[in-house]
């Protein structure tokens, strides 16, 4: 039968909560009977009656459900601080109860914490330091240099493990390095052209003992950002920097010099050896030229003795008034010099005879030649004649 068919009394509806006159149930009563379902669920029941008696405390079976959540509790939260995130550019090294256990890459990760202990590092970032250090040169002068090392980690393991502090066996690697390096150059290298090098050096060195230390630091590059000398010695320094730049200047200006003379003198030297070398190609010719006309000549007068003697004093003769116009003559037999005025005798016989530049050609010599010589003759005659008579 329905609920709402009539049965009771007074043809009032049936109520379904269990009686007829009785209104809704306690809301205090519904939670508590909820209580106790919970409670069986995790293994305990009210007591019957257990709030009948007005007391307001929690069943023991309520305080081990409690128990039993937060223990689930605990445990997912747990669960959740072991994970982690490894960055591309890091690598994690993982301890086992302070025990090395293995090096995590990049990526989403767990271990059990509280356990394992992650020590994340950056293998990718380029660390720097700086060092400054007063040493001695190797020609026993003092210099002060400031060096940067710029380093990677390789080794995260080594890194973390094998050294305890390895940035600081860095820098008093660092400071070993560049001590030999500089102990073994000259002062002029370190303060000058040699910088570069004194760099190289260093990092090859420091890169030995850093893998010798096995500390995990690769040596990406070492820059000598300064040398100079100390303060207390810089003016002087100064005074031999100036120095060595005008010695230097000198030098270059003396090479210059040197660089537009010597070519000059060589030039010259050669043109006189050329020019030697002409005069005696030219002497040596003219010579065996007039020893093959003296050969020619000679056997011209062995055939003809007159003839070639009379044409040689003619060419003699022609050749000495070509060059003079007054002749001296010495008369055979007699006691004065015969003095010829050839300039007024060729005037006299006329101006076409002689020549606007005032030499006689070749022909107007033979002429007066011969003349000359007819006089002579006949003026030789004329004295013998008188010698005669007498």
């Amino acid at each position: 039968m329905a609920w709402n068919e009539p049965g009771g009394g007074n043809n009032k509806p049936k109520d379904p909560w269990g009686g007829g006159d009785q209104g809704p149930p306690d809301l205090d009563e519904a939670l508590k009977k909820l209580q106790e379902k919970l409670g069986g669920l995790f293994g305990g029941r009210g007591k019957s009656g257990g709030s009948s008696g007005g007391s307001g405390g929690a069943s023991p079976g309520v305080s081990a459900g409690l128990l039993g959540v937060a223990a689930l509790v605990a445990v997912v939260v747990w669960g959740l601080m072991g994970l982690y995130q490894v960055d591309e550019q890091e690598r994690a090294v993982v301890l086992r109860f302070g025990k090395y256990y293995d090096t995590v890459q990049p990526g989403l990760q767990w271990n059990p914490p509280l356990i394992d202990e992650v020590i994340r590092v950056n293998t990718t970032k380029v660390r720097g330091a700086t060092f400054r250090e007063i040493m001695l040169t190797q020609d026993e002068n003092i210099v002060e240099v400031r060096m940067s090392v710029q380093y990677v980690i390789l080794d995260p393991t080594s890194f973390v493990l094998k050294v305890r502090d390895p940035e600081d066996s860095l820098q008093h690697a660092a400071q070993s390095a560049l001590r030999h390096v500089v102990g073994d150059s000259r002062m002029d290298s370190v303060l000058t052209e040699g910088r570069a090098q004194i760099g190289v050096d260093v990092q090859t060195r420091l890169q030995r003992y850093t893998d010798m230390y096995e500390t995990g630091i690769r040596v990406v590059k070492v820059n000598i950002d300064e040398s100079k000398p100390p303060t207390q010695v810089q003016a002087a320094f100064d005074d031999v920097i100036k120095a060595r730049e005008d010695e230097e200047r000198l030098k270059n200006e003396a090479q210059a010099y040197a660089n537009g003379i010597v070519p000059e003198a060589r030039g010259r030297a050669q043109r006189v050896l050329e020019e030697a070398g002409a005069y005696r190609e030219q002497v040596v010719a003219n010579a065996e030229g007039e020893a093959q006309r003296f050969s020619a000549l000679l056997e011209e007068y062995t055939k003809a003795p007159e003839v070639t003697r009379e044409r040689l004093y003619v060419e003699a003769v022609q050749e000495v008034f070509s060059n003079t116009n007054k002749v001296m003559v010495d008369v055979e037999g007699g006691n004065n010099v015969m003095y010829l005025p050839l300039d007024k005798m060729t005037g006299s016989s006329g101006s076409a005879a002689v020549p606007r530049s005032g030499r006689m050609d070749a022909n107007t010599v033979r002429e007066l030649t011969d003349a000359v010589t007819e006089q002579l003759r006949q003026d030789a005659a004329a004295a013998n004649n008188r010698r005669g008579g007498r």
